[in-house]
């Protein structure tokens, strides 16, 4: 269980502040029934509200800042993200940015922005969910590097565009 003022990551979310760890005095759910009240790290005008024993989306302790430059230093020889059917690409992706694993997350923004580059590259267009969900990783992202790196999101995405973005073309 994780501990009030805690952060913690929350599946496509990203980085959220444990604010309370509480009953809901609602019609219908158990008095005895725990609760996170999580509030996001990037918009702290949002509140999320979830069972502790959530099974649905995932949790997780955010990553030291060594996990995160590992996982950084081994882009380029990340391997690409596998989309068992084409036909399933979208759930794939929302499997991948649900399952709040870090080193998928970033294979799986590794394949987009090749994808992305590879079809501007030929005249086609960036399908529209592929962008959505190129989005929702890097925010997952982003947030998760911001927070422990100690950085500003706009530092984060500079260093993330410059750097990743290059190898990712390789």
């Amino acid at each position: 269980m994780f501990e009030q003022g805690e952060y913690i990551v929350y599946g496509s979310t990203g980085v959220c502040k444990v604010e309370k760890v509480t009953t809901m005095d609602m019609d219908g759910v158990p008095g005895d029934k725990l609760y996170y009240i999580l509030r996001p790290y990037h918009k702290e005008d949002r509140e999320i509200f979830t069972p502790v024993d959530n099974k649905k989306t995932k949790m997780r302790k955010l990553l030291s800042s060594n996990e995160i430059k590992s996982y950084l230093n081994e882009f380029n020889e990340l391997e690409d993200f596998e989309i068992t059917k084409e036909k399933f690409r979208e759930d794939n992706y929302k499997q991948c940015v649900r399952g709040c694993d870090f080193r998928e997350i970033l294979r799986l923004v590794k394949s987009l922005l090749k994808r992305k580059r590879s079809r501007l590259l030929s005249g086609k267009n960036f399908p529209s969910t592929d962008e959505r969900y190129l989005k929702i990783a890097e925010n997952i992202l982003f947030s998760e590097i911001s927070y422990v790196l100690k950085l500003s999101k706009n530092e984060v995405e500079d260093l993330f565009r410059t750097n990743m973005k290059e190898m990712a073309t390789t």
